[in-house]
């Protein structure tokens, strides 16, 4: 998913200080991956649909940081 990417959104375990964050980036497929700044952005999962990203997300309790950022709004 280099340069491909349709939006990225950032989630964070909110139960830990200070918070730990993962980016989620889709593409227009819904093609998903989840990336740890914190190990040099490693792809710590991949999808091929947006919901099972967000469920891995959610059953590790992370939460969304409202709002999302679209590839279209930097261009």
């Amino acid at each position: 998913m280099t340069n491909n990417w349709e939006f990225t959104e950032v989630w964070i375990d909110s139960m830990l200080s200070p918070p730990y964050i993962l980016l989620l980036l889709c593409d227009s497929e819904e093609n998903c991956q989840i990336y740890d700044p914190k190990q040099d952005d490693k792809v710590v999962f991949s999808s091929n649909n947006y919901e099972a990203a967000k469920l891995w997300l959610l059953e590790d309790e992370y939460e969304p940081v409202e709002g999302r950022l679209l590839s279209t709004e930097l261009a």
